[in-house]
């Protein structure tokens, strides 16, 4: 499994309620509302993390993470990450990509990084988590 994170700032203008509803409801559809092929084919799970900062547990203080949203998509495959980068860079597609990230994010510049995770063991027998992600048909 090969695991890709990116992070994203929302535009300044926008409130955190804004932000999460554009991205659900029209950037992450924005393949199909254009009808584009999907630039995530073999893709396993797509997910956005949306950032509320806490009071830090020590300080006490409320510090910003400087991001709104982290999102996350495994993959089976480094090439099956290296594929959906190809479809994203096509011209056609790009445009149409950049033209609606400026609706959403700060910049176009956000961090993309591959993961690498390791399970600490949580269970009372010691064992690391195991977790199933089951899709309903």
């Amino acid at each position: 499994m090969f695991k890709q994170i990116c992070f994203f700032r929302k535009r300044p203008d926008m409130t955190a309620e804004e932000f999460l509803d554009y991205y659900e409801n029209e950037h992450s559809k924005l393949s199909k509302r254009k009808g584009l092929q999907s630039s995530m084919p073999n893709a396993m799970r797509y997910v956005r993390r949306y950032l509320t900062p806490e009071p830090n547990p020590v300080t006490g203080e409320v510090l910003d993470p400087g991001y709104d949203c982290i999102m996350e998509i495994w993959w089976n495959s480094r090439d099956d990450f290296d594929r959906s980068r190809e479809i994203i860079r096509d011209a056609e597609r790009l445009n149409v990509l950049k033209e609606d990230e400026l609706k959403l994010f700060a910049t176009h510049s956000n961090p993309v990084c591959s993961v690498v995770e390791y399970d600490s063991p949580m269970r009372p027998d010691g064992k690391p988590p195991r977790i199933e992600i089951v899709y309903d048909d």
